[in-house]
């Protein structure tokens, strides 16, 4: 059975004008193309919670689900993604935390898509979000931050892990860590995570990269802003500050730029997904 569509399945291809629809694009002397086959991809490993969240949401925004459109059961979703249930389970919670879908329980139930759309252009922050931004920054596009803070944070940590750290350095880097692990609230961890960050900056010796640095966590914190707070994300991300931290601490900075390099791309993975 075809799921993301309201008709019954289509057995036969005639040739007709360009159509579009929740999961079907038909074009003239072509093929039908089953649009979740084509954009529903096994995800990589190492992100799998972001990469899933991110790949959902995204064929959620592009209507390969249209609003109404019916997901596909988990068995078949988690196979075609090549995910465990549990983690994609926590993806659609995450969707429908972000108001992309809503769930019903039952033999007639299932996750369907009630996500409506936002004013504004391919790539750009959602009206929503802009209020939170200074207005020099207001028409900043969302790959260009993601861009710039790939190539800034993992550059950096690879600097700082090359530095001769003193006593107090090393010790100050292991305080920002716990003080991100046990930070009291979601609101006081984003800003003990970006501490984190701004600390590791610090190490450098080099106030041009601490500059780059701040100017990237400013404008990503920006964008976290808008989205849910995720326990899973949140436990994913503790995991790759540790071994961050670890890997400065122990001087090797091909594994802090690969650890770093992780947890940009979760942020980013989620950050795509759910803002667009």
């Amino acid at each position: 059975m075809t799921y993301g569509t309201r008709g019954p399945e289509w057995s036969a291809v005639v040739p007709m004008p360009q159509v579009e629809s929740g999961v079907r694009r038909v074009v003239p002397g072509a093929d039908l193309v089953d649009l979740p086959d084509a954009v529903l991809r096994p995800v990589r490993e190492g992100n799998a919670f972001e990469s899933t969240v991110e790949m959902l949401a995204t064929a959620i925004r592009l209507g390969v689900f249209a609003t109404g459109d019916r997901l596909p059961p988990e068995r078949e979703l988690a196979e075609r993604l090549r995910v465990g249930r549990a983690t994609l389970r926590e993806a659609i919670a995450a969707l429908r935390q972000a108001g992309l879908v809503t769930t019903t329980r039952g033999r007639t139930g299932g996750t369907v898509v009630v996500y409506r759309g936002h004013l504004g252009g391919p790539g750009r922050l959602p009206d929503s979000l802009l209020p939170l931004v200074s207005a020099h920054r207001a028409g900043v596009q969302l790959a260009d931050v993601l861009a710039y803070r790939r190539v800034v944070e993992p550059g950096a940590v690879a600097v700082a892990a090359a530095a001769q750290l003193t006593a107090d350095q090393r010790a100050g880097l292991v305080e920002a860590l716990d003080d991100v692990r046990q930070a009291p609230d979601d609101g006081r961890r984003r800003i003990a995570d970006a501490r984190l960050h701004l600390v590791i900056a610090t190490l450098t010796g080099s106030s041009l990269v601490v500059e780059a640095v701040t100017q990237a966590q400013a404008m990503v914190g920006e964008m976290l802003a808008a989205i849910p707070v995720l326990r899973r994300n949140i436990d994913h991300s503790d995991a790759q500050h540790e071994a961050i931290v670890t890997a400065i601490l122990a001087g090797d900075g091909e594994a802090a730029r690969r650890s770093m390099e992780e947890h940009c791309d979760a942020t980013s993975a989620l950050l795509r997904g759910l803002i667009g």
